[in-house]
Protein backbone atom coordinates (compact mmCIF):
# COMPACT_ATOMS: atom_id res chain seq x y z
CA UNK A 1 0.00 0.00 0.00
CA UNK A 2 1.29 3.44 -0.92
CA UNK A 3 1.56 5.61 2.21
CA UNK A 4 3.04 8.83 0.83
CA UNK A 5 5.64 8.86 3.61
CA UNK A 6 9.40 9.10 3.68
CA UNK A 7 11.34 5.99 4.69
CA UNK A 8 14.05 6.67 7.24
CA UNK A 9 15.43 3.18 7.20
CA UNK A 10 12.64 1.08 8.68
CA UNK A 11 10.72 4.09 10.00
CA UNK A 12 7.89 5.66 7.98
CA UNK A 13 7.91 9.40 8.55
CA UNK A 14 5.84 12.44 7.52
CA UNK A 15 6.80 15.32 9.81
CA UNK A 16 6.37 18.15 7.31
CA UNK A 17 3.32 20.03 6.07
CA UNK A 18 4.33 20.26 2.41
CA UNK A 19 3.12 17.54 0.06
CA UNK A 20 3.55 16.42 -3.53
CA UNK A 21 0.96 14.81 -5.81
CA UNK A 22 1.50 12.31 -8.59
CA UNK A 23 -0.33 12.71 -11.87
CA UNK A 24 -0.92 10.84 -15.09
CA UNK A 25 0.56 12.78 -18.04
CA UNK A 26 -1.70 10.97 -20.52
CA UNK A 27 -4.97 12.39 -19.25
CA UNK A 28 -3.85 14.88 -16.59
CA UNK A 29 -5.62 13.00 -13.81
CA UNK A 30 -4.16 13.26 -10.32
CA UNK A 31 -3.52 10.24 -8.14
CA UNK A 32 -5.23 10.28 -4.77
CA UNK A 33 -2.18 9.96 -2.49
CA UNK A 34 -0.33 12.86 -0.94
CA UNK A 35 3.44 12.43 -0.64
CA UNK A 36 5.11 14.12 2.29
CA UNK A 37 8.07 16.35 1.43
CA UNK A 38 10.93 15.44 3.74
CA UNK A 39 11.87 18.00 6.35
CA UNK A 40 15.46 18.93 7.10
CA UNK A 41 15.18 16.81 10.23
CA UNK A 42 14.05 13.77 8.24
CA UNK A 43 16.80 14.14 5.62
CA UNK A 44 19.39 14.42 8.37
CA UNK A 45 17.95 11.39 10.18
CA UNK A 46 18.12 9.28 7.01
CA UNK A 47 21.76 10.15 6.40
CA UNK A 48 22.78 9.67 10.05
CA UNK A 49 21.09 6.28 10.06
CA UNK A 50 22.90 5.36 6.84
CA UNK A 51 26.21 6.32 8.44
CA UNK A 52 25.45 4.12 11.45
CA UNK A 53 24.45 1.25 9.19
CA UNK A 54 27.69 1.59 7.21
CA UNK A 55 29.82 0.40 10.13
CA UNK A 56 27.85 -2.87 10.08
CA UNK A 57 27.01 -3.26 6.40
CA UNK A 58 30.61 -2.92 5.20
CA UNK A 59 31.59 -5.92 7.31
CA UNK A 60 28.80 -8.20 6.07
CA UNK A 61 30.06 -11.00 3.87
CA UNK A 62 29.94 -10.65 0.11
CA UNK A 63 27.69 -13.69 -0.05
CA UNK A 64 25.17 -12.04 2.31
CA UNK A 65 25.23 -8.88 0.23
CA UNK A 66 24.63 -10.94 -2.90
CA UNK A 67 21.67 -12.64 -1.26
CA UNK A 68 20.28 -9.21 -0.33
CA UNK A 69 20.47 -7.99 -3.94
CA UNK A 70 18.76 -11.14 -5.19
CA UNK A 71 16.06 -10.71 -2.57
CA UNK A 72 15.41 -7.16 -3.81
CA UNK A 73 14.86 -8.55 -7.31
CA UNK A 74 12.47 -11.16 -5.94
CA UNK A 75 10.48 -8.57 -3.98
CA UNK A 76 10.19 -6.32 -7.02
CA UNK A 77 8.76 -9.22 -8.99
CA UNK A 78 6.35 -9.91 -6.13
CA UNK A 79 4.82 -6.48 -6.70
CA UNK A 80 3.37 -7.94 -9.88
CA UNK A 81 1.28 -6.01 -12.36
CA UNK A 82 0.50 -3.29 -9.83
CA UNK A 83 4.03 -1.93 -10.22
CA UNK A 84 3.82 -1.96 -14.02
CA UNK A 85 0.45 -0.22 -14.00
CA UNK A 86 1.62 2.47 -11.60
CA UNK A 87 4.83 3.11 -13.55
CA UNK A 88 2.84 3.34 -16.78
CA UNK A 89 0.29 5.64 -15.17
CA UNK A 90 2.91 8.04 -13.85
CA UNK A 91 5.02 8.16 -17.03
CA UNK A 92 2.64 7.84 -19.98
CA UNK A 93 4.80 4.96 -21.27
CA UNK A 94 3.08 1.69 -22.22
CA UNK A 95 2.73 -1.17 -19.78
CA UNK A 96 4.77 -3.42 -22.06
CA UNK A 97 7.74 -1.08 -21.80
CA UNK A 98 7.85 -1.68 -18.06
CA UNK A 99 7.79 -5.44 -18.40
CA UNK A 100 11.14 -5.09 -20.12
CA UNK A 101 12.41 -2.40 -17.77
CA UNK A 102 11.46 -4.42 -14.70
CA UNK A 103 13.36 -7.38 -16.14
CA UNK A 104 16.39 -5.20 -16.72
CA UNK A 105 16.20 -3.83 -13.17
CA UNK A 106 16.03 -7.29 -11.63
CA UNK A 107 18.70 -8.70 -13.92
CA UNK A 108 21.20 -6.00 -13.03
CA UNK A 109 20.60 -6.65 -9.32
CA UNK A 110 21.37 -10.32 -9.96
CA UNK A 111 24.35 -9.35 -12.10
CA UNK A 112 25.90 -7.45 -9.21
CA UNK A 113 25.21 -10.41 -6.93
CA UNK A 114 27.32 -12.50 -9.32
CA UNK A 115 30.03 -9.83 -9.33
CA UNK A 116 30.18 -9.97 -5.54
CA UNK A 117 30.71 -13.70 -5.65
CA UNK A 118 33.43 -13.72 -8.32
CA UNK A 119 35.51 -11.11 -6.47
CA UNK A 120 36.89 -9.39 -9.56
CA UNK A 121 35.55 -6.01 -8.37
CA UNK A 122 37.93 -6.16 -5.38
CA UNK A 123 40.90 -5.77 -7.76
CA UNK A 124 43.21 -7.64 -5.37
CA UNK A 125 46.94 -7.11 -5.86
CA UNK A 126 49.54 -8.71 -3.59
CA UNK A 127 53.29 -8.19 -3.57
CA UNK A 128 54.93 -10.45 -1.02
CA UNK A 129 57.88 -9.38 1.08
CA UNK A 130 61.53 -9.94 0.17
CA UNK A 131 63.20 -9.34 3.55
CA UNK A 132 66.73 -10.09 2.31
CA UNK A 133 66.58 -7.78 -0.71
CA UNK A 134 69.60 -5.47 -0.86
CA UNK A 135 70.13 -2.70 -0.25
CA UNK A 136 66.59 -2.19 1.12
CA UNK A 137 64.21 -5.04 2.13
CA UNK A 138 60.92 -5.20 0.25
CA UNK A 139 57.81 -4.89 2.43
CA UNK A 140 54.70 -7.05 2.06
CA UNK A 141 51.97 -4.98 0.36
CA UNK A 142 48.40 -6.06 -0.33
CA UNK A 143 45.77 -3.87 -2.02
CA UNK A 144 42.01 -4.24 -2.49
CA UNK A 145 38.88 -2.13 -2.95
CA UNK A 146 36.66 -1.21 -0.02
CA UNK A 147 33.32 0.71 0.21
CA UNK A 148 33.33 4.48 0.68
CA UNK A 149 30.26 5.23 2.83
CA UNK A 150 26.68 6.45 2.33
CA UNK A 151 25.76 7.14 -1.30
CA UNK A 152 22.98 9.47 -2.48
CA UNK A 153 21.07 8.41 -5.58
CA UNK A 154 18.76 10.61 -7.66
CA UNK A 155 16.06 8.85 -9.67
CA UNK A 156 15.75 9.47 -13.42
CA UNK A 157 12.54 10.66 -15.06
CA UNK A 158 12.85 8.51 -18.19
CA UNK A 159 13.55 5.18 -16.45
CA UNK A 160 11.35 4.93 -13.33
CA UNK A 161 12.71 1.44 -12.60
CA UNK A 162 16.09 0.75 -14.23
CA UNK A 163 17.71 4.13 -13.43
CA UNK A 164 15.85 5.04 -10.28
CA UNK A 165 15.05 3.65 -6.83
CA UNK A 166 16.53 0.16 -7.31
CA UNK A 167 18.33 0.94 -10.55
CA UNK A 168 21.96 0.66 -11.54
CA UNK A 169 23.30 3.33 -9.16
CA UNK A 170 21.55 1.82 -6.14
CA UNK A 171 22.43 -1.76 -7.11
CA UNK A 172 26.12 -1.01 -7.62
CA UNK A 173 26.41 1.11 -4.47
CA UNK A 174 24.74 -1.56 -2.32
CA UNK A 175 26.91 -4.25 -3.92
CA UNK A 176 30.03 -2.28 -3.01
CA UNK A 177 28.95 -2.21 0.65
CA UNK A 178 27.49 1.28 0.90
CA UNK A 179 24.11 2.27 2.37
CA UNK A 180 21.98 4.27 -0.08
CA UNK A 181 19.72 7.29 0.36
CA UNK A 182 17.42 7.79 -2.63
CA UNK A 183 15.93 11.18 -3.40
CA UNK A 184 12.73 10.08 -5.11
CA UNK A 185 11.87 11.63 -8.45
CA UNK A 186 8.77 13.83 -8.30
CA UNK A 187 7.47 12.41 -11.59
CA UNK A 188 7.01 8.85 -10.31
CA UNK A 189 6.30 9.13 -6.61
CA UNK A 190 4.12 6.05 -6.30
CA UNK A 191 6.45 3.84 -8.33
CA UNK A 192 9.33 5.02 -6.17
CA UNK A 193 7.55 4.13 -2.94
CA UNK A 194 6.50 0.69 -4.17
CA UNK A 195 10.10 -0.18 -5.04
CA UNK A 196 11.29 1.33 -1.75
CA UNK A 197 9.00 -1.04 0.13
CA UNK A 198 10.40 -3.97 -1.87
CA UNK A 199 13.99 -3.02 -1.00
CA UNK A 200 13.22 -2.64 2.70
CA UNK A 201 11.32 -5.93 2.79
CA UNK A 202 14.36 -7.63 1.23
CA UNK A 203 16.64 -5.95 3.75
CA UNK A 204 14.55 -7.24 6.63
CA UNK A 205 14.36 -10.79 5.24
CA UNK A 206 18.14 -10.99 4.75
CA UNK A 207 19.12 -9.39 8.07
CA UNK A 208 20.57 -6.13 6.76
CA UNK A 209 21.12 -3.30 9.25
CA UNK A 210 18.45 -0.65 9.70
CA UNK A 211 19.47 2.33 7.55
CA UNK A 212 21.04 0.35 4.73
CA UNK A 213 18.40 2.02 2.54
CA UNK A 214 16.33 5.17 2.96
CA UNK A 215 14.13 7.24 0.67
CA UNK A 216 13.14 10.89 0.97
CA UNK A 217 10.69 12.86 -1.15
CA UNK A 218 11.15 16.47 -2.17
CA UNK A 219 12.51 18.97 -4.64
CA UNK A 220 15.59 21.15 -4.89
CA UNK A 221 15.95 21.99 -1.15
CA UNK A 222 15.94 18.30 -0.25
CA UNK A 223 18.44 17.54 -3.02
CA UNK A 224 20.74 20.32 -1.83
CA UNK A 225 20.69 19.09 1.75
CA UNK A 226 21.43 15.53 0.72
CA UNK A 227 24.41 16.54 -1.45
CA UNK A 228 25.77 18.95 1.17
CA UNK A 229 25.60 16.57 4.12
CA UNK A 230 29.14 15.74 5.32
CA UNK A 231 28.37 12.03 5.80
CA UNK A 232 27.31 11.49 2.17
CA UNK A 233 30.39 10.26 0.30
CA UNK A 234 29.25 10.10 -3.35
CA UNK A 235 26.29 10.90 -5.60
CA UNK A 236 24.76 8.99 -8.52
CA UNK A 237 22.62 11.04 -10.91
CA UNK A 238 20.94 10.53 -14.29
CA UNK A 239 19.20 13.51 -15.85
CA UNK A 240 19.71 16.88 -17.48
CA UNK A 241 22.96 18.78 -17.92
CA UNK A 242 21.61 21.63 -15.78
CA UNK A 243 20.60 19.37 -12.92
CA UNK A 244 23.75 17.28 -13.01
CA UNK A 245 26.04 20.30 -13.19
CA UNK A 246 24.25 21.98 -10.26
CA UNK A 247 24.77 18.87 -8.11
CA UNK A 248 28.39 18.57 -9.27
CA UNK A 249 29.14 22.20 -8.41
CA UNK A 250 27.48 21.93 -4.99
CA UNK A 251 29.42 18.76 -4.14
CA UNK A 252 32.68 20.48 -5.01
CA UNK A 253 31.89 23.47 -2.80
CA UNK A 254 31.77 21.28 0.30
CA UNK A 255 34.65 21.42 2.81
CA UNK A 256 35.18 17.78 1.77
CA UNK A 257 34.35 17.59 -1.95
CA UNK A 258 32.82 14.30 -3.05
CA UNK A 259 32.53 12.61 -6.45
CA UNK A 260 29.34 13.10 -8.44
CA UNK A 261 28.75 10.49 -11.08
CA UNK A 262 26.28 12.28 -13.31
CA UNK A 263 25.11 10.99 -16.68
CA UNK A 264 23.64 14.03 -18.42
CA UNK A 265 22.60 13.05 -21.91
CA UNK A 266 23.99 13.30 -25.41
CA UNK A 267 23.17 14.06 -29.04
CA UNK A 268 24.67 10.67 -30.04
CA UNK A 269 25.97 11.73 -33.48
CA UNK A 270 25.62 9.22 -36.32
CA UNK A 271 27.90 9.57 -39.34
CA UNK A 272 26.36 8.32 -42.58
CA UNK A 273 29.29 7.19 -44.71
CA UNK A 274 28.98 7.29 -48.49
CA UNK A 275 29.17 3.62 -49.56
CA UNK A 276 26.85 2.34 -46.83
CA UNK A 277 24.35 5.16 -47.33
CA UNK A 278 24.25 4.60 -51.10
CA UNK A 279 23.45 0.91 -50.60
CA UNK A 280 20.07 1.52 -48.91
CA UNK A 281 19.19 5.18 -48.25
CA UNK A 282 15.46 4.60 -47.82
CA UNK A 283 15.87 1.62 -45.50
CA UNK A 284 18.34 3.53 -43.35
CA UNK A 285 16.05 6.55 -43.29
CA UNK A 286 13.17 4.45 -41.98
CA UNK A 287 15.39 2.74 -39.38
CA UNK A 288 16.64 6.02 -37.99
CA UNK A 289 13.16 7.53 -37.98
CA UNK A 290 11.97 4.65 -35.82
CA UNK A 291 14.93 5.11 -33.49
CA UNK A 292 14.27 8.85 -33.15
CA UNK A 293 10.59 8.27 -32.33
CA UNK A 294 11.20 5.31 -29.99
CA UNK A 295 9.92 6.07 -26.49
CA UNK A 296 8.98 9.57 -27.72
CA UNK A 297 12.70 10.24 -28.09
CA UNK A 298 13.18 10.12 -24.33
CA UNK A 299 16.35 8.03 -24.30
CA UNK A 300 19.75 9.43 -23.42
CA UNK A 301 21.05 7.50 -26.46
CA UNK A 302 18.52 8.79 -29.00
CA UNK A 303 20.21 9.78 -32.31
CA UNK A 304 19.96 13.57 -32.24
CA UNK A 305 22.50 14.31 -34.98
CA UNK A 306 22.75 12.62 -38.39
CA UNK A 307 25.78 13.70 -40.42
CA UNK A 308 26.38 12.89 -44.08
CA UNK A 309 27.98 14.27 -47.25
CA UNK A 310 25.69 15.98 -49.80
CA UNK A 311 24.54 13.40 -52.38
CA UNK A 312 21.47 11.92 -54.00
CA UNK A 313 21.58 9.10 -51.44
CA UNK A 314 21.53 11.60 -48.56
CA UNK A 315 18.55 13.36 -50.19
CA UNK A 316 16.68 10.05 -50.35
CA UNK A 317 17.61 9.30 -46.74
CA UNK A 318 16.35 12.69 -45.54
CA UNK A 319 13.16 12.39 -47.58
CA UNK A 320 12.34 8.99 -46.03
CA UNK A 321 13.34 10.16 -42.56
CA UNK A 322 11.09 13.23 -42.80
CA UNK A 323 8.10 11.39 -44.21
CA UNK A 324 8.34 8.54 -41.68
CA UNK A 325 8.56 10.95 -38.76
CA UNK A 326 5.68 13.02 -40.16
CA UNK A 327 3.52 9.90 -40.26
CA UNK A 328 4.34 9.02 -36.65
CA UNK A 329 1.68 9.96 -34.15
CA UNK A 330 2.32 12.40 -31.34
CA UNK A 331 2.69 10.51 -28.06
CA UNK A 332 2.55 11.48 -24.41
CA UNK A 333 5.86 12.58 -22.94
CA UNK A 334 6.98 11.83 -19.40
CA UNK A 335 5.51 14.97 -17.91
CA UNK A 336 4.30 18.43 -18.79
CA UNK A 337 7.64 20.05 -17.94
CA UNK A 338 9.57 17.78 -20.30
CA UNK A 339 7.05 18.32 -23.12
CA UNK A 340 7.23 22.09 -22.69
CA UNK A 341 11.03 22.00 -22.69
CA UNK A 342 11.04 19.85 -25.83
CA UNK A 343 9.04 22.36 -27.86
CA UNK A 344 10.90 25.37 -26.46
CA UNK A 345 14.34 23.97 -27.26
CA UNK A 346 13.26 22.50 -30.59
CA UNK A 347 11.68 25.80 -31.60
CA UNK A 348 14.79 27.75 -30.66
CA UNK A 349 16.94 25.45 -32.78
CA UNK A 350 14.66 25.60 -35.82
CA UNK A 351 14.67 29.39 -35.66
CA UNK A 352 18.45 29.49 -36.11
CA UNK A 353 19.60 30.91 -39.45
CA UNK A 354 20.19 28.20 -42.02
CA UNK A 355 18.06 25.50 -40.35
CA UNK A 356 15.24 24.08 -42.45
CA UNK A 357 12.40 22.23 -40.76
CA UNK A 358 11.23 19.10 -42.60
CA UNK A 359 7.56 18.56 -41.83
CA UNK A 360 4.98 20.27 -39.64
CA UNK A 361 6.38 21.66 -36.40
CA UNK A 362 3.12 22.43 -34.57
CA UNK A 363 2.68 21.51 -30.91
CA UNK A 364 -0.39 19.25 -30.53
CA UNK A 365 -0.58 20.04 -26.83
CA UNK A 366 -1.64 17.75 -23.97
CA UNK A 367 2.03 16.98 -23.19
CA UNK A 368 2.38 15.09 -26.46
CA UNK A 369 5.63 14.97 -28.36
CA UNK A 370 5.40 15.14 -32.15
CA UNK A 371 8.46 13.76 -34.02
CA UNK A 372 10.30 16.13 -36.34
CA UNK A 373 13.55 16.48 -38.24
CA UNK A 374 15.39 19.47 -39.67
CA UNK A 375 18.42 20.01 -41.91
CA UNK A 376 21.39 22.36 -41.94
CA UNK A 377 24.57 22.58 -43.99
CA UNK A 378 27.91 21.67 -42.44
CA UNK A 379 29.39 25.18 -42.50
CA UNK A 380 26.42 26.65 -40.65
CA UNK A 381 26.54 23.84 -38.10
CA UNK A 382 30.24 24.41 -37.45
CA UNK A 383 29.69 28.14 -36.99
CA UNK A 384 26.78 27.87 -34.55
CA UNK A 385 27.30 25.83 -31.37
CA UNK A 386 23.62 26.26 -30.45
CA UNK A 387 22.95 23.60 -33.07
CA UNK A 388 25.16 21.14 -31.16
CA UNK A 389 22.91 20.91 -28.09
CA UNK A 390 20.68 17.96 -27.17
CA UNK A 391 16.94 18.25 -27.76
CA UNK A 392 15.36 15.76 -25.36
CA UNK A 393 12.49 14.30 -27.33
CA UNK A 394 11.67 12.88 -30.79
CA UNK A 395 13.82 15.23 -32.85
CA UNK A 396 16.96 14.87 -34.93
CA UNK A 397 19.03 17.32 -36.96
CA UNK A 398 20.58 16.30 -40.29
CA UNK A 399 23.91 17.97 -41.02
CA UNK A 400 24.72 18.06 -44.75
CA UNK A 401 28.49 18.33 -45.22
CA UNK A 402 30.21 19.37 -48.44
CA UNK A 403 32.93 16.71 -48.13
CA UNK A 404 34.34 13.90 -46.01
CA UNK A 405 36.88 16.40 -44.68
CA UNK A 406 34.06 18.55 -43.36
CA UNK A 407 32.59 15.48 -41.64
CA UNK A 408 35.87 15.21 -39.75
CA UNK A 409 35.61 18.88 -38.79
CA UNK A 410 32.08 18.26 -37.49
CA UNK A 411 33.26 15.29 -35.42
CA UNK A 412 36.07 17.34 -33.93
CA UNK A 413 33.70 20.23 -33.10
CA UNK A 414 31.36 18.14 -30.94
CA UNK A 415 31.27 18.05 -27.17
CA UNK A 416 31.58 14.79 -25.25
CA UNK A 417 28.96 12.17 -26.08
CA UNK A 418 27.66 8.91 -24.65
CA UNK A 419 27.70 7.27 -28.08
CA UNK A 420 28.79 7.85 -31.64
CA UNK A 421 27.76 5.71 -34.60
CA UNK A 422 29.45 5.03 -37.92
CA UNK A 423 26.89 3.91 -40.49
CA UNK A 424 29.47 2.41 -42.77
CA UNK A 425 30.91 -0.41 -44.82
CA UNK A 426 34.47 -1.49 -44.14
CA UNK A 427 35.44 0.33 -47.33
CA UNK A 428 34.10 3.59 -45.85
CA UNK A 429 36.34 3.31 -42.81
CA UNK A 430 39.38 2.37 -44.87
CA UNK A 431 38.81 5.38 -47.12
CA UNK A 432 38.05 7.81 -44.29
CA UNK A 433 39.83 6.69 -41.09
CA UNK A 434 39.95 10.27 -39.79
CA UNK A 435 36.20 10.27 -39.12
CA UNK A 436 36.41 7.21 -36.87
CA UNK A 437 39.54 8.55 -35.15
CA UNK A 438 37.95 11.94 -34.47
CA UNK A 439 34.72 10.40 -33.22
CA UNK A 440 36.50 7.97 -30.88
CA UNK A 441 37.96 10.94 -28.99
CA UNK A 442 34.48 12.28 -28.23
CA UNK A 443 32.47 9.24 -27.11
CA UNK A 444 32.21 6.50 -24.51
CA UNK A 445 30.77 3.92 -26.93
CA UNK A 446 31.34 3.83 -30.68
CA UNK A 447 28.99 1.75 -32.84
CA UNK A 448 29.59 0.24 -36.25
CA UNK A 449 26.15 0.35 -37.89
CA UNK A 450 22.85 -0.05 -36.09
CA UNK A 451 21.24 2.69 -34.02
CA UNK A 452 22.44 3.90 -30.61
CA UNK A 453 19.16 3.44 -28.73
CA UNK A 454 19.49 0.41 -26.50
CA UNK A 455 22.06 -0.26 -23.79
CA UNK A 456 23.15 -3.81 -23.01
CA UNK A 457 23.74 -4.47 -19.29
CA UNK A 458 26.97 -6.49 -19.33
CA UNK A 459 30.66 -6.49 -18.42
CA UNK A 460 31.80 -4.64 -21.57
CA UNK A 461 29.27 -1.81 -21.58
CA UNK A 462 30.49 1.78 -21.27
CA UNK A 463 27.65 4.19 -20.52
CA UNK A 464 29.43 7.43 -19.89
CA UNK A 465 31.60 9.72 -21.94
CA UNK A 466 33.64 12.91 -21.95
CA UNK A 467 31.97 15.96 -20.40
CA UNK A 468 29.19 17.02 -20.73
CA UNK A 469 27.89 13.51 -21.41
CA UNK A 470 29.02 12.65 -17.89
CA UNK A 471 31.09 14.17 -15.12
CA UNK A 472 33.68 11.38 -15.14
CA UNK A 473 34.52 9.81 -18.50
CA UNK A 474 36.44 6.99 -16.80
CA UNK A 475 33.28 5.53 -15.24
CA UNK A 476 30.05 3.91 -16.43
CA UNK A 477 26.56 3.88 -14.97
CA UNK A 478 25.66 0.62 -16.76
CA UNK A 479 27.42 -2.73 -16.55
CA UNK A 480 29.53 -4.42 -13.90
CA UNK A 481 32.16 -1.65 -13.90
CA UNK A 482 29.55 0.68 -12.36
CA UNK A 483 30.59 -0.70 -8.97
CA UNK A 484 34.02 0.92 -9.37
CA UNK A 485 32.46 4.34 -8.70
CA UNK A 486 31.59 3.47 -5.12
CA UNK A 487 34.79 1.84 -3.88
CA UNK A 488 38.28 3.07 -3.09
CA UNK A 489 41.58 1.19 -2.89
CA UNK A 490 43.40 0.57 0.37
CA UNK A 491 46.82 -1.03 0.77
CA UNK A 492 47.84 -3.08 3.81
CA UNK A 493 51.58 -3.10 4.54
CA UNK A 494 53.29 -5.79 6.60
CA UNK A 495 50.11 -7.02 8.31
CA UNK A 496 49.98 -10.45 9.94
CA UNK A 497 47.94 -12.91 7.89
CA UNK A 498 45.46 -13.54 10.71
CA UNK A 499 44.41 -9.87 10.75
CA UNK A 500 44.08 -9.32 7.01
CA UNK A 501 40.68 -9.13 5.26
CA UNK A 502 39.68 -12.44 3.68
CA UNK A 503 40.51 -11.38 0.08
CA UNK A 504 44.11 -10.68 1.08
CA UNK A 505 44.85 -13.72 3.22
CA UNK A 506 47.56 -16.15 2.12
CA UNK A 507 45.14 -19.05 1.83
CA UNK A 508 42.70 -17.20 -0.47
CA UNK A 509 39.65 -18.48 1.45
CA UNK A 510 37.24 -16.87 -1.05
CA UNK A 511 38.84 -18.68 -3.97
CA UNK A 512 38.94 -15.51 -6.10
CA UNK A 513 41.34 -14.41 -8.81
CA UNK A 514 44.18 -12.27 -7.45
CA UNK A 515 47.32 -10.74 -8.93
CA UNK A 516 50.19 -12.07 -6.82
CA UNK A 517 53.66 -10.76 -7.62
CA UNK A 518 52.43 -9.71 -11.04
CA UNK A 519 50.69 -12.97 -12.00
CA UNK A 520 46.95 -13.68 -12.01
CA UNK A 521 46.14 -16.74 -9.90
CA UNK A 522 43.68 -18.42 -7.57
CA UNK A 523 46.41 -20.34 -5.79
CA UNK A 524 47.19 -19.84 -2.11
CA UNK A 525 50.42 -18.08 -1.18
Amino acid sequence: MITGKNYIGNIHSSLGENVLKAYNPTDGSIFSEEFSVATSEEVNAAIEKADEAFSVYKTISYEQRATFLEAIADEIMELGDALLERASGESGLPNGRFQGERGRTCNQLKMFAAVLRDGSWLNVNIDTAIPDRAPIPKQDLRKMNIPIGPVAVFGASNFPLAFSTAGGDTASALAAGNPVIVKGHEAHLGTNEMVTQAILKAAEKTGMPDGVFSMVNGGIPVAQQVVSHPKVKAVGFTGSLGGGRAIFDLANQRPEPIPVYAEMGSTNPCFLMADKLASDPTGLGANFANSVALGVGQFCTSPGLLIGVKSDALDQFVDTLGKTLAEASAATMLNEKIAKSYYEHRGALIEQIGVVSIGESDNPGESKGKPLTAKVDGSTFLANTKLHQEIFGPFTLVVECNSADQMVEVAKSLEGQLTGTLVADESDIIANPEVANALSEKVGRILFNGVPTGVEVCHSMQHGGPYPASTDAKTTSVGTAAIDRFVRPISYQSWPDSLLPAPLKNGNPLGIWRVVNGESTKEAI
